[in-house]
């Protein structure tokens, strides 16, 4: 059966997909699942006890808040999410999602931020692993090179250092990771809306995306 409460938002990395979760579960006052913060946190986890068992309990000693619809982490009431975000975090987790003891650590994590009030849920398998009952689903795509630019616009505000064309060559790297992955490989849903963002503002891309809630959800 179908459930109408959980909207998942798939996608390769920079395609906007944490964007749209994030106002689309403001605008209708559902909780964000940040899938890729969740297995940032683990990393973080991971590589202060690097073995997946000490690392599940390392983990389980955070706390995970929904602040303004958005999801922050906790260790000893201190919000280390702007640590999460570190460019060099974001490289170790994609690392480590390939592996099934990470997965399979945090699927049962995430399938119980479910709610009645309703679930957005945005990475790379929400669609076809992890929320598979959906009955709203969005992979959201966009060529390599906006999503370079978009990707660089955000990282050159803290690293004058970064140039675009490693950005690509990261963008590149993680696409032909996700996408050739044994476990949970990027791939649409078979019941997904593909948009390509390519040309599209997060307005228009916003507008698609609820348009497209309400004719399933009808």
């Amino acid at each position: 059966m179908k459930d109408n409460n959980i909207i998942t938002i798939d996608g390769p990395s920079a395609s906007g997909k944490g964007s749209l979760a994030k106002v689309l579960a403001k605008k209708l006052k559902f909780i964000s699942l940040d899938s890729g913060l969740l297995y940032r946190a683990y990393s973080y986890c991971f590589e202060k006890s690097p073995n997946h068992l000490d690392a599940k309990k390392y983990f389980s000693n955070l706390k995970i808040n929904i602040i303004d619809h958005k999801m922050h982490v906790f260790e000893n009431n201190i919000d280390i999410t702007p640590i999460l975000r570190h460019e060099s975090v974001a490289k170790s987790a994609s690392k480590l999602s390939s592996f099934k003891e990470t997965r399979d650590n945090l699927i049962s994590i995430q399938r119980n931020l479910v709610s009645k009030n309703g679930l957005v849920a945005d990475g790379r398998d929400m669609g076809t692993v992890v929320f598979p009952n959906a009955k709203t689903k969005i992979f959201l795509i966009a060529d390599e090179e906006v999503r370079a630019k978009r990707r660089y616009a955000e990282l050159i505000l803290n690293n004058s250092s970064i140039t675009m064309k490693s950005v690509l060559r990261d963008i590149r790297d993680r696409d032909d990771a996700d996408q050739k992955r044994y476990l949970s490989p990027l791939i649409p849903a078979k019941d997904a809306l593909v948009i390509d963002s390519s040309d599209l503002t997060e307005e228009d891309v916003l507008d698609l995306t609820i348009k497209y809630y309400t004719d399933c959800t009808k």
